[in-house]
């Protein structure tokens, strides 16, 4: 064999194509090594949008402007209050994951949820009374996302319910979120049965006393320091948690066994923190939601700043376009089944979690958690994958939240609407699957996409105001 033959130079060459596949076939007819790029054309309808959008001169500048103000964004924990103190929530008024929705058009687990936010603040004897309230529409709806909240899952957050604050005193911003229950049977999941309702009173009375006091005495918890070790020790802030709990236990372990509560009561914290590996996570969320609201209302943005699902829908708000939400039909999750489930038990996608993936973890740090897939299912070239696709769609890589495995690259940040329509990538998102019917609980974990529709819908909003600016 010849140096040349050794070094590949007379190897017959290795064609990529994208588009039609007439090249391609016509290739490999001859013998030729291709490889298709998943790749296809916007469809016509949204050319002139993108066009509009790429003249559009105050775009570069009101997307640097979006993306740096979520990056320079620091929240942190300062505190455990309620929802009817801080939302000015009464016991009929319950806000909800997603876009807005009515109970009519709800899924199982958020009529589930409702039901057991009645039985909660004891609105309700029962159930069935619960049922009826709500049927008779005597409750009171309203997105998370309305009064600068999230919630997991359903995302029920009734007036009693204990919630984070979180600060972010670099951009001046609020964000809440009610506290983890755990996996399983949980209210988040739409599940109401004595035992759920029983633990959300603990929480009520114990747990959330307990961890006010121990905020007050550690002072601010920074949520973003959190994150970037808890990515460097194999989360990837969504579904996998087990770092990040472990890192809030050992920092505020003093700060809680200092608190005036019997060693007992202590003891029971403590317990339910180390059980609980996505303890961490209703800390994060609101973190990500006050970073993202800080990237709000700049004109020209085409940057994303909230993805949300109510469990039919799911919705996008852009920082370009304020309050309005671009919504499409919820698709349904597919990953790794609990005992007892099949796929026809999942209801769809539903939470308002995907404000991580919006934060740029979540699915779009996959490649600092391999072992995320044996959770959510994939492989860990997947994860890498996935993570790698997310920098085409995104306008920056956070300098904050990096990813060892790809030589401490920054996670890629700031959604941008067109370029997901342009390259037809969807963000990817890890995310729980909660039972269609209501009192189920959880099913499973997986990988699931937002319809295609929520961005084009986007693009063109953003397209029009640039014409009417």
């Amino acid at each position: 064999m010849t140096d040349h033959q050794s070094s590949g130079l007379l190897r017959g060459p290795t064609v990529a194509a994208a588009g039609i596949r007439l090249l391609s076939d016509a290739l490999r007819d001859q013998g030729v090594q291709v490889v298709d790029a998943l790749w296809e054309p916007p469809p016509e309808v949204v050319g002139a949008p993108l066009a509009q959008v790429a003249a559009d001169l105050r775009r570069l500048a009101a997307n640097e402007r979006a993306v740096q103000a979520m990056i320079e964004a620091k929240p942190a924990v300062v505190g455990v209050t309620t929802a009817a103190e801080t939302l000015g929530l009464e016991p009929r008024q319950f806000l909800h994951s997603g876009p807005p929705i009515t109970w009519e058009d709800a899924s199982g687990p958020l009529r589930g949820a409702l039901v057991g936010a009645l039985l909660l603040e004891e609105e309700a004897e029962s159930p069935r009374d619960a049922w009826q309230i709500c049927e008779s529409n005597q409750i009171e709806l309203s997105p998370c996302h309305s009064h600068s909240a999230v919630g997991p899952m359903a995302g029920v957050i009734s007036a009693s319910m204990p919630v984070y604050e979180i600060h972010d005193e670099v951009n001046r911003r609020v964000a809440y979120s009610n506290l983890n229950e755990g996996l399983g049977k949980v209210l988040r999941m739409g599940s109401y049965s004595t035992e759920v309702i029983d633990r959300l009173r603990w929480m009520k009375t114990s747990l959330a006393p307990v961890l006010h006091e121990a905020f007050e005495r550690h002072g601010p918890f920074d949520v973003r320091a959190l994150l970037g070790q808890s990515l460097q020790m194999g989360d990837e802030g969504h579904n996998r948690n087990r770092a990040g709990s472990a890192l809030f236990l050992r920092e505020m372990s003093a700060s809680i066994a200092r608190c005036n509560y019997t060693n007992d009561e202590i003891a029971q914290v403590f317990e339910f923190i180390n059980g609980n590996e996505h303890f961490v996570l209703n800390m994060v969320m609101p973190a990500a939601k006050a970073a993202a609201d800080a990237a709000r209302d700049i004109p020209g943005s085409t940057m994303v700043v909230a993805m949300a699902r109510n469990g039919t829908e799911f919705g996008i708000q852009v920082s370009g376009t304020g309050d309005q939400w671009f919504t499409g039909p919820a698709n349904t999750p597919s990953g790794i089944l609990f005992a007892g489930f099949s796929h026809d038990d999942i209801n769809p996608d539903i939470g308002d979690s995907t404000i991580m993936e919006t934060y740029g973890i979540g699915g779009f740090a996959m490649a600092c958690a391999p072992a995320i897939v044996r959770f959510v299912g994939g492989s860990a070239e997947l994860a890498n994958k996935k993570t790698r696709q997310m920098y085409e769609i995104t306008l920056a890589e956070n300098p904050h939240l990096q990813i060892p495995s790809m030589n401490f690259r920054g996670t890629p940040t700031g959604i941008d609407v067109a370029k997901v329509v342009s390259t037809r990538i969807l963000p990817a998102v890890n995310t729980g699957m909660a039972g269609k019917e209501a009192g189920i609980g959880q099913v499973g974990a997986g990988l699931v996409e937002p319809p295609m529709t929520c961005f084009e819908q986007a693009l063109t909003a953003v397209a029009r105001s640039g014409l009417e600016a």
